[in-house]
């Protein structure tokens, strides 16, 4: 998602500073030409002043989804939007996970827990709520279709969406004019909403793949989620990228 930005906001003409702990190599097809990079770390806070010199708008992708790193997801947080405040940033804007304060599943509530640090940040916020995006369901395809079983959650439906959709609604939070509401959330969610199963059928069909679609059980918080529907919001269809669009674009994950 990081990438999408940086892509976006360079093709905008705007000024970009990318900061991770791995900097993209000048030959590697993560880096954009004309982004400038930083090491940064927000586990520790080194070299995040350097990095957010001169920025006046904050865009955060990052990511941490085990150990320590989810475990210190929302610290990080915090320490990016105090570094952001102490060189005079006037917004930051958090991508998060569509309903993730209504799940115990602790990859969501290390999301909730961080927008909760953005909701308490002197700076002017935004977090947009994203549903799953395509790439999720074709990577659970994908792993499947190598023993040639494709794997469908039972009872699961996905309003699944393009990255590049969420980093354009990403950005042009990022760009817009002050707002009187100094912290706010903003919900997206794809064009379609379609049960597992039918993902499944349009992902063989564009792969070519010979595969049996089987249907399993998910258990425990996740499981519970999906079939609840709290995955999906079908009052805030956004972008114009459908799975069957995207797959056209991405041989690489078929």
């Amino acid at each position: 998602m990081g990438r999408e930005v940086v892509r976006l906001a360079l093709d905008a003409g705007l000024d970009v500073t990318a900061l991770s702990r791995r900097p993209p190599s000048g030959t590697s097809m993560a880096h954009h030409d004309g982004a400038r990079y930083f090491q940064a770390d927000v586990t520790t806070g080194a070299g995040l002043a350097q990095a957010l010199q001169a920025a006046d708008v904050v865009i955060d992708c990052l990511e941490g989804q085990f150990g320590k790193a989810r475990k210190n997801f929302a610290d990080g947080g915090a320490r990016l939007l105090a570094a952001a405040t102490g060189a005079g940033v006037r917004k930051a804007v958090l991508l998060s996970i569509i309903n993730c304060d209504k799940s115990n599943a602790a990859f969501y509530v290390s999301k909730a827990e961080k927008e909760r640090v953005y909701a308490r940040s002197a700076l002017e916020t935004v977090v947009v709520r994203s549903t799953q995006f395509h790439s999720l369901v074709a990577a659970v395809f994908q792993t499947g279709a190598k023993v040639r079983l494709i794997p469908v959650f039972k009872g699961a439906r996905f309003q699944t969406i393009s990255p590049s959709d969420v980093a354009s609604v990403l950005l042009a939070e990022a760009l817009a004019e002050p707002s009187a509401v100094r912290h706010r959330t903003r919900t997206i969610g794809g064009q379609d909403i379609r049960t597992m199963r039918e993902l499944a059928e349009i992902w063989r069909t564009a792969a070519g793949r010979a595969g049996r679609i089987v249907q399993v059980p998910l258990p425990g918080a996740m499981g519970k989620f999906l079939r609840s529907g709290l995955n999906l919001v079908p009052s805030e269809r956004t972008g114009t990228d459908t799975f069957e669009s995207w797959l056209a674009k991405r041989q690489d994950s078929l």
